[in-house]
């Protein structure tokens, strides 16, 4: 049994016609029709019923197509992993990651990467943490940014710390400050105690900023107020613009939001952004090379990984 018949028999299954899918294949009809004949014998039964201008499938078709799909789809992969080998010149790499991470480190990694391999593939694919590692562990991503500690149930994946993100509290221009009690601290700041009663503009569930805020709010003795919710960054920091609440983020999108930034007293606030992988198979070689990437360019001293 050889690929090219199974290829040949996948593709009359799949038009129902000798002729089309010997034009599907670029083979001369009668070259395709004497393959699958071979196979047949070769098989010791007949794939196909074939009457004049109708072709399906016996039984023995039926259960041979998704075995030989599988074969071929097998042997397609094999095929990408041995010309992503040879120098990077082909392949893909899936990543996830936040949309605060798609707004700033994202794109300077991938500008980096695409310079150095033009010809993977770069597919983004933009949620929350939560949901990036349900999508990873089902075996949708290569790799994904996420918030560590992976909380819950968490899939068996290999974390990379990259990088300690400060967190910041945004309000509109045209809302009154967020001032603290006096027990700031010697470096100013308020602490989360002083959202107590103040209402939030927080983003859906399943989203790390909003579990993380919550937790720290909750922690300090006081269940909070939401103004509005849900949506993810670009939402959150319009509900704020528009006085509806104010929101945790990440400092590096404050900076860029044209909104009243307001740091928390030390200690502070943070979040630890990790690159992942599942733990049971290695990551395609181009999605090993972007994490080298991001490890390097992000992680400098980073933790060695870890088993989740």
């Amino acid at each position: 049994m050889h690929l090219q018949q199974l290829r040949y028999f996948a593709a009359v299954a799949e038009t129902r016609h000798f002729t089309r899918a010997a034009e599907r294949e670029h083979v001369a009809q009668p070259s395709l029709s004497q393959s699958v004949r071979a196979l047949e014998r070769e098989l010791g039964a007949e794939l196909f019923h074939r009457a004049r201008g109708h072709i399906t499938l016996t039984d023995a078709g039926e259960a041979l197509l998704p075995l030989a799909r599988r074969i071929l789809a097998d042997t397609e992969t094999a095929r990408r992993e041995v010309q992503e080998v040879a120098q990077l010149r082909r392949g893909r790499v899936r990543l996830g990651a936040t949309p605060s991470l798609c707004a700033s480190l994202v794109p300077d990694a991938l500008r980096t990467f695409h310079a150095r391999y033009p010809g993977i593939e770069l597919h983004v694919h933009e949620d929350g943490s939560q949901d990036l590692v349900r999508t990873l562990a089902a075996g949708e991503l290569d790799l994904a940014l996420v918030i560590t500690p992976l909380a819950g149930q968490a899939p068996a994946l290999t974390t990379t710390e990259l990088l300690r993100e400060e967190l910041v509290v945004v309000s509109s221009p045209d809302a009154p400050p967020v001032t603290g009690t006096g027990n700031g601290g010697a470096g100013g700041g308020i602490r989360i105690g002083d959202l107590r009663g103040r209402p939030l503009a927080m983003f859906r569930h399943g989203y790390d900023l909003r579990e993380l805020t919550v937790a720290a709010c909750r922690e300090a003795g006081f269940e909070p107020e939401f103004g509005v919710e849900g949506g993810e960054m670009d939402a959150v920091l319009g509900f704020v613009r528009a006085g509806l609440g104010v929101a945790v983020v990440p400092s590096m999108v404050a900076e860029r939001s044209g909104l009243v930034t307001t740091a928390f007293a030390a200690p502070g606030l943070h979040r630890t952004i990790s690159v992942a992988h599942r733990g049971d198979v290695s990551p395609p070689r181009a999605a090993r090379e972007l994490r080298r990437l991001l490890i390097d360019a992000v992680g400098g001293g980073a933790a060695p990984p870890r088993g989740g």
